[in-house]
């Protein structure tokens, strides 16, 4: 299979922007950056497909967002500082949330990989729940057994 990169890059770079968008401010990755290291990542290019190419892209991304966020928790960025905005001092910690969520999908991705795959491309990705199922070639009506079933996994695993 050629390199898919070229083809899908635009793509990639909007689902990552649209991802960044909902980070907090002072966030230090771009939608650029985030694509550019994801794709050195993602090593030799064997995907064996256009779903295995995304599904690879999603977990560099995610494993992106949640080194980032170590970083910045240990204090490697900025020696532990960060940009507050004043309505923004009482909100949660993003960085601790994401971690949290991370731990939270490994355990779902070793008791069920498919669910866990579709969390990666919806909400790491962020691809639309039709695109994201058909990425992983479920029928609509399977991707939203699975999707019921990873947001209570992780709902509880997160509140519990």
């Amino acid at each position: 299979m050629a390199d898919p990169f070229p083809a899908v890059y635009a793509e990639l770079r909007r689902l990552a922007a649209a991802k960044l968008a909902g980070e907090p401010a002072g966030h230090t990755l771009d939608a650029t950056a985030l694509v550019h290291e994801a794709y050195l990542r993602l090593g030799d290019g064997s995907f064996g497909s256009r779903s295995g190419f995304f599904r690879a892209a999603a977990e560099s991304m995610r494993r992106i967002l949640v080194d980032h966020a170590r970083a910045k928790r240990a204090g490697k960025r900025g020696g532990g500082r960060h940009r507050v905005d004043l309505p923004d001092v009482a909100g949660a910690d993003p960085d601790a949330d994401l971690l949290a969520l991370d731990e939270a999908l490994g355990d779902l991705d070793r008791h069920d990989p498919t669910a866990a795959a579709l969390v990666k491309l919806r909400y790491f990705s962020g691809f639309s729940h039709a695109d994201a199922a058909g990425l992983l070639g479920l029928s609509r009506r399977q991707a939203d057994g699975l999707w019921a079933v990873a947001r209570a996994w992780l709902f509880r695993r997160l509140r519990g």
